[in-house]
């Protein structure tokens, strides 16, 4: 991975001030895969109690966003062109982890997903998958 991937993703990533809303950190990036973690906070869940779905998409997508830029031109940036989301279980837990991945990248698009864990403590439970399409900008 050079830094230079990583380091503009870290200046692109900066500039997401709902991100820093959510509290969301950059945990991982590699080529073609990004994991990125938010806490759960109490303004960031839904009447049960629970992460509210808008945040589980938030990270996922954004996660599932940076992967692609990683694999893209250096002098572009990243927009989702369409993304979709199966939310398989509640977001209980202290934590959200999303790890976005490259599935294929093309001359244009570059096809993406993401699995969205809630954490508390050592334990994981897969809550979310998204799979989307990546476009430069």
């Amino acid at each position: 991975m050079s830094e230079t991937i990583e380091s503009r993703i870290r200046q692109s990533f900066q500039k997401q001030s709902m991100m820093q809303t959510l509290g969301v950190e950059i945990d991982m990036i590699e080529k073609g895969v990004v994991t990125l973690s938010a806490p759960i906070l109490e303004s960031s869940r839904q009447q049960h109690g629970v992460a509210h779905a808008a945040l589980t998409f938030a990270l996922g997508d954004t996660a599932a966003g940076y992967a692609a830029l990683s694999v893209m031109e250096e002098d572009s940036e990243v927009m989702t062109a369409e993304i979709k989301i199966n939310l398989l279980a509640s977001g209980q837990g202290d934590r959200l982890v999303a790890r976005g991945k490259v599935l294929k990248r093309g001359r244009r698009l570059v096809v993406v997903s993401a699995d969205v864990f809630a954490r508390t403590g050592d334990r994981e439970v897969l809550i979310a998958v998204l799979q989307g399409t990546m476009i430069p900008v």
